[in-house]
Parts: structure tokens; C-alpha cells; sequence
């Protein structure tokens, strides 16, 4: 019996191996979707830096234009406004129609106000141009339909991680769009993002494709089922901080260190840069640590930091500042990623309507903090008092979190029915 018993064996742990590599390769993502998350990434963080050209080009824009610290942060929150409200329709066209159609209308877009910022010379213009760059930020919701067709549930994560760090737009706009102008004319700190938009569409139109299987099309009424539960709402205020707070810091900062510490333009560009940076890197580092240990407990300490690095952002002082600009880069950066792991954990059935309900208060969270601070600094001369606010809201999150913290309770669709 022993032969015959060893003769099983073998094939046997043969079988396994083969099982295991069968199911690596299946697990690996294949190259047209690796293609297709390419020229996703790219086409949101071309995107972004158009975005993200009007704060970049704001200092020079507010010396132009003669603007008041009030006028600034109304131009500077417009085109969020559209961005975080723009994500719920944009996503529901992406269902219905393909990401690969509704991304080159998207682009096309953006492109068109990016162009005529470069011709502005009133106040009205900057707003009506500003506004519209919006689209550029509500874009995100387009590649999230478009990569996730392109990959089982099992990869989706991963994949959405690396699409979020099209983000990176922003800091390429921050630090490229003052020297861009320095070097070749103001139009161009916009126009160079608006030419490489163009080319990268060009790209787009001409290898991208939707997946060959979608989900459903989603409907007002799927994202609207979960208002009813408190648990969405409070998911958006964890957001409304953390990503919010990571898109009024990117467009604010150029206006905080020329007016605080008279940097110029380029070295104000370069700081928020690095800004960007470090929170977009933090992003996916914040859901590997919440896949561990639970989004929950990342942001009970996410929330308590971000209320210090406010506080060190409250003195008047470059070295201060500096780090509180780092610090809260790094914890926002944690949160956010933080915050979409705890979507499927509280919602597994409805995560694509509460994603849509999430971003949209992420996105109206860097809406307000604009127009809160320019008030405060007319009234008082001096940003201190929002960052104050700001320290006080991160601590009103906390507060929640830990409360919230101590229960946990998973929502199907049929309990928000």
C-alpha cells in the first residue's frame, strides 16, 4: 500500500500548486485593463490640474484684478461647488452611457474654460470661467464607473487606488502653472494644462474602451435610499472634513503663504506641491491600514491631529506652519482613505449610491472653508480664526467617531427600503 499511497500524494500537492497558480493568474490583472486604468489616471489627473490652475494662478489673478480677500475665496470656491454637486449626475451618465464617452465629453469640457482663463481681465470673467472648471474635480466620479467595469470586486480597491492618485494633478498644477508663466506669459500657466488635456483626449478617444460587462444603471432613487439612515450622513461629515479639507487646503495654500509669509508666487506653488504630495501618497496607505486594523479606529486618531496641525497653522510663524501644513496633509490623507473603507463595511449592498452621497459632501467640504476664511480675514485681518474653527470641527468628528465607535451595524438595501 505504501507505493500506491505515495503515488497519490504527489499528484496531489502537484494539483494544489497548479490550483494556486491558476489562481494567481486569474487574480493578476489582465493588459487591456491595466491600459484602461493607465489612460483613466491620466485623464483625471489632466483633469485636476486644470482644476487645480486657478488656485496655482489666484495670487497673480488677485494682483491683476485688484480683488479683496472676499472676492478671492468666492472665485476659489465656485468651481468646487460644481465639482461636488457635478459628481452625482456625471456618475449616473457613466452608468448609463460608458466612462469612455462621458470622460472625452469631460475633457473637452474642461478644456474650453481653461483656454479663455487666459484672456480674463474682469472680475465677472474669473467667476464665469472659474466655474466651470469645476468639471475637472466632478470628473472623478467618471473614472470611478469606467476602472471598476475593468476589474473584479477582488482587485477594485487596488485599482480605485491607483486611479485616485490622478490627484496628483493638482501639485503638478501648483508647481508648474506659476513657473509656466514666469517663463512663457500668464495665458500659459492655463493653456499648458488645457494643451495637455487635448493630447491626452486624443489618446483617450483613440485606445480607450468601456468595460465589456457593467452593473445596472443607476437611478435618482438608488442614490437617494440612503438618506434615510444615519449612517451615510455621518460618513459624509468624515469626508466633508477629509477630503474637503484636503481640496480647500490645495487651492487656499498659495493665497496663505503669499499673504501670511510673502512667498512668492513659484515658492507658494511649490509648498502646496508638496502638500499634495504627501496627502495623496497618505490616501492608499490609509486604506491598507484600515483593511488591518478597521477605518473606525484610523480615524479616532486621524481627527485628533488634524485638530492640532490646525492649531500649529494658527500661529503666525513659517516653521509653525509648516509643520501643521505637513501633519495635517499626512492624517487628512489617512482619513480619506480611511473613510472609503467604511462604505462597503456599513453599506456592502449600496456602496455605489453612498460613494456618490460621500463624495459629493467631500467635495462641498472644500466649498465653504474658501468663504469662511476670506470673511474672517476681512473682519479680523488675520486667518487665525479659521483655522481655530477648523481645529473645532476636527474635534466635533472625533467626538462623534468615538461615540459611533463603540456599535457597528451593517445596511442593506432592504432595511433602507
Amino acid at each position: 500500500m505504501e507505493p500506491t499511497i505515495q503515488s497519490t500524494a504527489a499528484p496531489t500537492a502537484a494539483s494544489t500548486e497548479r490550483h494556486e497558480s491558476a489562481r494567481e493568474a486569474a487574480n493578476a490583472p489582465s493588459p487591456d485593463s491595466t491600459r484602461q486604468l493607465v489612460l483613466a489616471t491620466g485623464a483625471f489627473a489632466c483633469c485636476f490640474a486644470v482644476f487645480g490652475s486657478a488656485s496655482a494662478m489666484m495670487p497673480m489673478l488677485r494682483q491683476q484684478l485688484g480683488l479683496d480677500s472676499v472676492q478671492v475665496s468666492v472665485a476659489l470656491a465656485l468651481p468646487v461647488l460644481l465639482g461636488s454637486l457635478g459628481r452625482i449626475p456625471l456618475g449616473i451618465l457613466t452608468d448609463r452611457y460608458g466612462g469612455r464617452q462621458v470622460f472625452l465629453a469631460v475633457m473637452a469640457m474642461a478644456i474650453v474654460p481653461a483656454v479663455l482663463m487666459g484672456w480674463v481681465t474682469e472680475y465677472w470673467q474669473l467667476l464665469a470661467c472659474g466655474f466651470f472648471l469645476g468639471i475637472g474635480l466632478a470628473s472623478f466620479a467618471v473614472g470611478v464607473g469606467f476602472v471598476s467595469g475593468w476589474f473584479p470586486p477582488q482587485q477594485q480597491g487596488r485599482a480605485l487606488g491607483i486611479y485616485g492618485a490622478g490627484n496628483i494633478g493638482q501639485s503638478l498644477a501648483a508647481f508648474g502653472a506659476p513657473l509656466i508663466a514666469g517663463a512663457l506669459g500668464f495665458a500659459w500657466g492655463f493653456w499648458l494644462f488645457a494643451l495637455l488635456t487635448l493630447v491626452w483626449a486624443a489618446f483617450f478617444a483613440a485606445a480607450a474602451r468601456n468595460a465589456p460587462l457593467r452593473g445596472a444603471a443607476k437611478t435618482w432613487a438608488d442614490f437617494a435610499a440612503p438618506l434615510r439612515h444615519p449612517m451615510s450622513w455621518i460618513l459624509s461629515l468624515y469626508y466633508f472634513l477629509t477630503f474637503g479639507g484636503f481640496v480647500a487646503m490645495a487651492i487656499y495654500l498659495p493665497i496663505f503663504l503669499t499673504e501670511m509669509f510673502h512667498l512668492t508666487p513659484r515658492d507658494a506653488g511649490l509648498r502646496t506641491a508638496g502638500f499634495v504630495v504627501l496627502a495623496t501618497a497618505m490616501r492608499p496607505l490609509g486604506g491598507m491600514l484600515a483593511d488591518r486594523v478597521g477605518g473606525q479606529r484610523i480615524l479616532q486618531y486621524v481627527f485628533p491631529v488634524t485638530a492640532a496641525m490646525a492649531i500649529c497653522m494658527a500661529y503666525p510663524m513659517i516653521s509653525s506652519f509648516t509643520v501643521g501644513a505637513l501633519g495635517m496633509a499626512a492624517a487628512i490623507g489617512l482619513g480619506n482613505g480611511a473613510v472609503f473603507k467604511l462604505v462597503p463595511d456599513h453599506f456592502p449592498k449600496a456602496v455605489g449610491s453612498v460613494t456618490g452621497l460621500v463624495g459629493a459632501a467631500g467635495g462641498l467640504g472644500g466649498f465653504f472653508p474658501p468663504l469662511a476664511l476670506g470673511s474672517i480675514h476681512r473682519t479680523t485681518g488675520s486667518f487665525t480664526g479659521g483655522f481655530l474653527l477648523l481645529s473645532a470641527f476636527s474635534v466635533l468628528c472625533w467626538a462623534i467617531c468615538s461615540f459611533n465607535g463603540r456599535k457597528k451595524r451593517v445596511v442593506s438595501l432592504d432595511s433602507l427600503a
